[in-house]
């Protein structure tokens, strides 16, 4: 029997699901992707490491949607191009008319080539300052803490300390606040 850190992963069957509940109720599937280097898609399109695309029957030929990779031919300015996408560069998949659908985790952080040989050095610190990952934490302190954002930071010598996001000088690293409890319900933002 398989236990649930060894079976596959569920992205592709809700991915699959979900398109086929948007055809079968006429609305026009798209799907969210974080771009990389193992994503093929046209660069000049890309905003912000992202892609909006559509992945209707009109708008593709030759569509698999496989457990690894969507694949599809489509045309961007009237040139036909081939596209693919790791499942796992998928972050959402919504109904273009209404905006159900779901979104998955972002995956992490993908390492540059040039990084991956085993006597690479560790990531330099940036010449702004040391590096900084965001880190949310709601499940630990105060009730006023929940939506605290927290920095990891990695000083010269290797060590490691969380500080606080109002002590850092550079706001603009910080990730936007989550809406206040009893807002409106998130939403997918529509890229035409």
């Amino acid at each position: 029997m398989i236990n649930a850190l060894e079976s596959s992963s569920t992205r592709p069957y809700l991915i699959r699901a979900l398109y086929e509940w948007c055809t079968d109720n006429g609305f026009t599937p798209y799907v969210a992707v974080q771009v990389d280097d193992t994503v093929q898609v046209p660069r000049e399109y890309v905003k912000n490491g992202e892609i909006v695309l559509n992945i209707s029957f009109d708008a593709t030929s030759s569509l698999k949607l496989g457990n690894d990779f969507i694949e599809f031919k489509a045309r961007f300015a009237g040139s036909a191009r081939e596209i693919s996408v790791p499942v796992g560069r998928v972050i959402a998949i919504y109904a273009r008319e209404n905006g159900q659908g779901m979104a998955f985790p972002a995956p992490a952080p993908s390492v540059p080539a040039d990084h991956l040989g085993g006597d690479a050095p560790a990531a330099a610190p940036s010449p702004q300052g040391p590096a900084r990952m965001p880190l949310r934490d709601a499940s630990r302190g105060t009730e006023g803490d929940a939506g605290k954002v927290m920095h990891l930071v990695t000083g010269e010598d290797g060590d490691e300390t969380v500080v606080d996001a109002g002590a850092l000088a550079d706001p603009v690293d910080e990730p936007p606040r989550p809406p206040a409890s009893g807002g409106a319900r998130p939403s997918l933002k529509r890229v035409k």
